[in-house]
């Protein structure tokens, strides 16, 4: 074989196997193309399967739904009625037969934009009763309810349930902020279960922001309830509260609430809470916070009874709150009272009692509310004045001793003569019947009445909207001056009133730290130069507190610490310390010439001084054993 035949035989070879590798490829490449195309058209056949097999659900479903006794009321257009008396406004809407808006009608209550007040509007509030049926379930804000038997006051919100129906019935009473609601089920004994006993409630609001001060605002908005014992109980005002411990006693009321209005839905029968939240919502938004609660209440699926409910919706007026418990046929002691916080149970008492009764009596007489206060302070002022001025003798005891307490202090300078100079003090005090204790007594009894007011005043609705001098409104801030964006501890304002307080309490407590440091010894006023720097300083601290707080509770503190000052004034004038001298001289006297006679001499500064005495005793009998080992 020559080398052209062999070159021949190796090009036909490279032909013939790269013919077959091309083949080779050719159908590997064309079977997984093949391959491809067959996995598209399975899950194209399978997508149109299951396409199919949805349209067969939905056919299902529809006819299913055909057979729904609520079909039917699953669609339809949205419209409202309108029910009203004297002082309240009412719009229901047939989308799930609820209330949509509430409006205040009564002249006295303007909102901020200056119209009437309107507690919710739209979406802000949502009540859902829900209610297992055995082929189907009531939810009702998913359902369109048809307004029956409308009149000026009144309207059934009717809901055709299979051959029978489900209705909701709302009355206003005259001249009230109450409306009844009655939840009633006719011929639907089949379509419940018979151990259905009770209905669901789902009650969510959105509560809008009715004042200037947002966070003061806050500070007196949250959810109330009274359980079957008489006991009211509330979620926290910070927001961001949720209740989940098991509320083991029924409840009487619920009530939704901000500083001076109110949503209370109050039940016929007690109900079972379940679950019960308060979330503070975004400042700006209009909003102070979102509440919801979920409940159980009584349901007869025969209808012989309904299910009756009573909305107050209106203002938390102390007397408003009374006169309408009254017109509620329970006969209940339900203290919807309680809805204007006046304080802890002693607190509480001295506003009920004297503050509610001493405002509604001089506001009753057309007079401006700041000048109530005014008049209101000096009531207040006059009437412990009796104690302010045993203090201030008392104090006054004390400087006209200062003298001789100087003589003591000059005796025992040493530091380890501290017992028997404050054993020579404690005689001089029980020999002229003096206690440096004696100042200490108003401010004590003070200290009750200016916390009531600070409880009263925020909440008292009579305040609202009432201007003064700079104050247009002495139930929030006065912000004489306003920068518009938030400083910490001090917000977007000052408040005139709020530095004013500030400035007459420093001013007080200067006069006060004077008065008591002739009641001390030189180290004592040495010991309290630390205290007397905080009482310095705690107006300041109050500053940042009250800055943003009702500018007529600034006000009235204000006014009672100028009283305080006049009084002090009055007092350090019309008071002679020689006639004072010669008065606690006759006393030693006296005293001494009975000294003999402990029922006559027996006094508080006669047992310290003995205590003291005694104490002493007892150190000299131990310095003595410490020699002795020595």
């Amino acid at each position: 074989m020559n080398k052209n035949t062999l070159t021949a035989f190796l090009l036909m070879a490279l032909v013939v196997f790269g013919f077959m590798a091309y083949e080779n490829y050719t159908r590997r490449n064309q079977m997984e193309e093949q391959l491809i195309l067959d996995s598209i058209a399975q899950v194209e056949a399978k997508k149109e399967a299951k396409i199919k097999q949805k349209e067969l659900e939905k056919k299902a479903e529809e006819a299913a739904d055909t057979l729904n006794p609520l079909f039917e009321a699953r669609n339809g257009a949205v419209s409202t009625t309108v029910i009203e008396n004297e002082v309240l406004r009412v719009t229901l809407t047939n989308k799930g037969g609820q209330l949509q808006k509430v409006e205040l009608k009564d002249s006295t209550y303007k909102s901020r934009e200056g119209g009437n007040v309107v507690l919710f509007d739209g979406h802000d509030q949502n009540m859902n009763f829900l209610m297992d049926g055995k082929t189907a379930n009531i939810v009702t804000d998913e359902l369109f309810f048809t307004p029956t038997d409308a009149t000026a006051d009144g309207v059934t919100m009717h809901l055709p349930v299979g051959s029978g129906a489900l209705d909701i019935v709302y009355s206003l009473k005259p001249n009230s902020y109450l409306l009844d609601m009655d939840v009633k089920a006719t011929g639907l004994e089949g379509f419940f279960p018979s151990k259905t006993k009770t209905l669901q409630v789902e009650w969510k609001e959105d509560m809008k922001q009715q004042e200037k001060g947002y966070d003061f605002e806050n500070r007196y908005s949250t959810v109330t309830y009274r359980d079957v014992d008489g006991d009211t109980h509330e979620l926290s005002t910070t927001g961001g509260d949720e209740q989940e411990d098991e509320f083991e006693e029924k409840t009487k009321w619920i009530s939704y609430k901000t500083q001076f209005f109110s949503q209370t839905l109050i039940a016929d029968e007690p109900v079972s809470i379940s679950t019960m939240t308060s979330e503070k919502l975004q400042e700006g938004s209009g909003y102070l916070k979102t509440y919801s609660t979920t409940f159980e209440a009584g349901f007869d699926t025969k209808g012989v009874k309904p299910t009756s409910f009573h909305l107050y919706l209106g203002p938390n007026k102390f007397s408003t709150l009374k006169e309408n418990e009254k017109m509620l046929a329970s006969g209940d002691d339900l203290d919807l009272q309680s809805l204007v916080y006046m304080g802890w149970p002693i607190i509480k008492w001295i506003n009920r009692f004297f503050f509610l009764y001493a405002f509604d009596f001089l506001t009753g007489l057309g007079l401006n509310m700041g000048i109530v206060l005014v008049l209101l302070t000096i009531i207040v002022k006059l009437i412990v004045f009796p104690l302010m001025k045993k203090s201030y003798i008392s104090s006054a005891n004390m400087r006209v001793l200062r003298p001789k307490m100087d003589e003591i202090n000059a005796k025992y300078t040493k530091p380890e003569d501290a017992m028997l100079k404050q054993q020579e003090v404690m005689k001089l005090y029980s020999e002229y019947g003096v206690s440096p204790m004696g100042g200490c007594l108003p401010m004590v009894i003070q200290m009750p009445i200016w916390i009531a007011l600070f409880n009263f005043i925020p909440n008292y609705i009579e305040m609202r909207g009432q201007s003064f001098l700079w104050a247009d409104d002495l139930s929030t801030y006065d912000d004489v001056i306003n920068w518009g964006f938030n400083i910490w501890g001090i917000g977007d304002h000052l408040s005139l009133f709020c530095i004013l307080w500030c400035v007459s309490t420093v001013a007080n407590s200067i006069i006060t730290q004077r008065q008591q440091q002739y009641a001390m010894t030189a180290e004592q006023q040495q010991q309290m130069s630390m205290m007397k720097w905080m009482t310095y300083l705690m107006p300041v601290i109050f500053f940042f507190s009250f800055n943003s707080y009702s500018s007529g509770l600034n006000w009235y503190y204000f006014i009672s610490g100028l009283v305080s000052i006049l009084m002090m004034w009055f007092l350090r004038k019309t008071t002679d310390d020689k006639v004072l001298l010669e008065k606690l001289e006759k006393r030693h006297a006296e005293r001494k010439a009975n000294a003999g006679d402990k029922k006559k001499t027996s006094s508080i500064m006669e047992r310290l001084q003995a205590m003291q005495e005694k104490q002493l005793e007892i150190l000299k009998q131990q310095q003595e054993a410490q020699k002795n080992r020595k």
